[in-house]
């Protein structure tokens, strides 16, 4: 009796969770890849924020790449937001001042007064953005390299869509090591279902490492007031007060020169951290639609242990573990595939079944500490 009640609870989660992302599946393929127009010229202002802490080994060059963009420098600036680096980072800034007079670089320590914060990258951007002087946000994080012609393309589906609120891709780059992998794999599976979910107006997904709003649309829903005090959540929670305002004009941008790299997590302590992060604002979503999914998603995953611990009485629970592991593989591997082929990711594929375990695992850790553990980041303790 138990056994038959198990195997219907695995039944109706396996039914649920390929209905949701095969759904996910046939919303990414309806995105469509955008092009500029050849005769598209140039409108858009833009101000690049990039906040940072300690980053001097890669300050530089993610500087370089957004000051030597494609697109005609009296129509952007690029804002550094130095926030209390103990390092080089705001030298290594000030020193490119010299070169490119569009860099500005602002440090927090000097604006804040030593006035103590919960979310210091929420302060970081709204000060920002209080010196900007253009009529478009963009925001990227200080270890990003992005593409020449990333405020071009971007440019270019703002006039095209009239847009106030775009997400973007993100992806991180492998160095090769299991870890990386790991994280490539993982949030590349995420950015298929941030792609699919934005354009179909589903629920409100993004990352702040690529992201763009008009400066407009910002003020008009108060900036970051009603978040402000929540560690993270710069870049959804903001998405969402702008898509309650706006709902019609929030969209994604799909091209492949609008990709943003971020590097990854080079230990799997700093990764947990990361993830931990990221999970901490689940359950301050306004929307309620993502929040429901991210239960449904959680609960799943769980299952997978409490089947591993059942598995210890019951031997047979075993061989429905790893049946369930195998459908679970075959049903995100139908999302996952279209997804690779956009970020020319598919000879990594042979890595995804190996995963499994290690992603329900890290779903599960990283669920339960965002809601009730700390974490550290950048060297502060967050609870």
């Amino acid at each position: 009796m138990v056994l038959i009640i198990i195997l219907i609870i695995a039944a109706v989660f396996t039914i649920g969770y390929a209905v949701l992302i095969e759904t996910y599946r046939r919303w990414f393929l309806q995105v469509p890849l955008f092009r500029a127009h050849q005769q598209h010229v140039p409108r858009t202002s833009f101000s690049v924020i990039i906040p940072a802490r300690n980053e001097e080994e890669q300050i530089e060059a993610c500087l370089l790449s957004v000051l030597q963009q494609n697109y005609p420098s009296p129509l952007f600036e690029v804002i550094l937001v130095d926030d209390h680096s103990t390092d080089n980072t705001a030298a290594i800034a000030t020193s490119l001042q010299h070169q490119y007079p569009n860099l500005k670089v602002l440090k927090l320590a000097e604006l804040l007064d030593q006035k103590s914060l919960n979310s210091y990258k929420k302060k970081a951007i709204d000060t920002a953005i209080q010196y900007s002087s253009k009529e478009w946000i963009v925001t990227t994080d200080a270890d990003c390299i992005v593409h020449t012609n990333w405020l071009k393309t971007l440019d270019a589906f703002i006039q095209q869509q009239q847009p106030v609120f775009v997400a973007a891709p993100v992806a991180f780059t492998n160095t090769g090591s299991f870890v990386s992998r790991f994280q490539f794999l993982d949030f590349m599976s995420l950015q298929g279902i941030t792609a699919a979910a934005v354009h179909k107006k589903f629920h409100s997904m993004c990352n702040g490492a690529n992201l763009a709003y008009s400066k407009k649309a910002f003020y008009e829903v108060g900036g970051f007031k009603g978040i402000d005090t929540i560690a993270s959540g710069d870049d959804m929670l903001l998405m969402h007060k702008i898509y309650k305002k706006h709902p019609s004009q929030v969209g994604f941008l799909l091209s492949k020169e609008a990709i943003v790299e971020t590097a990854p997590m080079h230990t799997w302590s700093a990764f947990f951290n990361q993830r931990i992060r990221w999970a901490s604002k689940a359950d301050k979503f306004d929307d309620k639609r993502i929040f429901s999914v991210l239960l449904f998603i959680y609960l799943y995953n769980f299952f997978f242990l409490a089947l591993l611990v059942m598995s210890l009485w019951w031997q047979v629970m075993l061989l429905v573990w790893l049946a369930l592991i195998a459908l679970k593989t075959l049903v995100e591997l139908r999302l996952v595939i279209p997804v690779a082929r956009f970020f020319n990711a598919m000879p990594l594929l042979w890595w995804f079944p190996v995963m499994q375990p290690f992603h329900i695992g890290y779903t599960i850790i990283a669920g339960w500490l965002g809601k009730f553990g700390k974490y550290t980041w950048k060297g502060r303790s967050v609870k």
